[in-house]
Formats: C-alpha cells, sequence, structure tokens
C-alpha cells in the first residue's frame, strides 16, 4: 500500500485533475460529459496508459521524469519531484539543457505536445518534466517543430530576455539531436504561418 501522505492541494486542468499529497502525485483524467460515457471511459483508460508508457520511455533514454508508482483505470500515481518550478529559476543554462532534453525526446519519437516551463521542476540540478498529458509518439518534423514552437511562444510570453533564452534551446538542442536544423526551419516557418494568419 502506498505512503500517500496528507493531501496538500489539487489543481483542475483541462484534461486532469492533479492531486498532490506530501509523498506522490495523483493525475485522474477528467470524463468528457460531450462523449458517450463507455466510450469516453475507454479513452480515458488507453491515454492514460499511453502517458505512462511515454514518461516511462522518455526516462529510459536520458530524460528525468517522475518514476511511475501505479496505473488504475484513468488514474497514474507517480513520484512526488520536490524542486522549484522551472518557471521560476529559467535562466540560459537551464534553457540550453531543456534543449537537449526535448532533443533526446525528439531522437526517439516522442511528442511532449506541451514543453514550457510550467510542465517542468528543478530537482537536485536535474530538470524533470511532469507532465505529459498531451503527448505522443510521431517521428514527423512538424510536430516536433510545433514543440519547439510552443515553448518558444511560452518564453515570448514570460521572459523579457526570450531571445537570448531561445538562443540557448537551439543551442543545446543542436548539441544532441542530428536533424536539428530541419526541425528549428520548421519551427520558424510555423511561426511565419501565424504571423501571416494574424495579418490577414
Amino acid at each position: 500500500m502506498l505512503d500517500y501522505g496528507k493531501l496538500e492541494r489539487i489543481y483542475l486542468g483541462g484534461e486532469a485533475e492533479v492531486r498532490i499529497y506530501e509523498n506522490v502525485v495523483e493525475k485522474i483524467r477528467k470524463p468528457k460529459r460531450y462523449r458517450h460515457p463507455k466510450l469516453d471511459e475507454i479513452l480515458r483508460k488507453s491515454r492514460t496508459k499511453t502517458e505512462a508508457k511515454i514518461i516511462s520511455l522518455a526516462r529510459r533514454h536520458g530524460v528525468p521524469t517522475p518514476i511511475i508508482l501505479d496505473i488504475e483505470g484513468d488514474k497514474i500515481v507517480m513520484e512526488k519531484i520536490k524542486g522549484r518550478p522551472v518557471k521560476d529559476v529559467m535562466n540560459e543554462e537551464i534553457s540550453e539543457e531543456i534543449g537537449r532534453l526535448v532533443a533526446k525526446m525528439h531522437r526517439v519519437g516522442i511528442i511532449h505536445g506541451d514543453v514550457t516551463p510550467m510542465n517542468m521542476i528543478l530537482s537536485d540540478g536535474k530538470i524533470y518534466f511532469i507532465d505529459f498529458g498531451l503527448a505522443f509518439i510521431e517521428d514527423r518534423v512538424e510536430p516536433k517543430g510545433v514543440d519547439l514552437h510552443v515553448f518558444f511562444e511560452s518564453l515570448k510570453a514570460s521572459f523579457d530576455n526570450w531571445e537570448k533564452l531561445r538562443d540557448a534551446f537551439i543551442r543545446g538542442y543542436r548539441e544532441v539531436y542530428e536533424k536539428a536544423e530541419e526541425v528549428i526551419k520548421r519551427a520558424e516557418e510555423i511561426e511565419l504561418r501565424g504571423r501571416y494568419v494574424e495579418s490577414r
């Protein structure tokens, strides 16, 4: 029997409810009322299982993630990572390491889907990716470019020195991923597409 400890806080996200206990984190996928209940249950269980598998795959390839302690239906119980949110400690060195870690995921076809400083914790000198709720496996360039674009946009929204942080990320990403140039170019194209839509 896992020792959860006392409940500290609850986060209600679009996809899931996250309960943070003293010793563990529990993530429960929320039912979608617009779906047929039986189909909804199947999808929630399937996506929960997929998320747990991707977290473990990322960990096996050198990306710090919480250890999965239990999976039950639409619920994942995982190790609680104690540290500081990356958004509160972001600097060029950290951004460069994030670039390396995203590159490690992209090398094995993991698309994170929500690469932002909000979804990372700095603990004992390591950057942990803590939320894989939107992650999937795909080897095309486009979703990898989207991952980079999402991260760059999150930097732009939160930090005055976002350009230096972006350049640091790119340095780290290039260091690890042999197809980096192709993905970086695609991220630039995605940004231009967004600008074109805005200017119309």
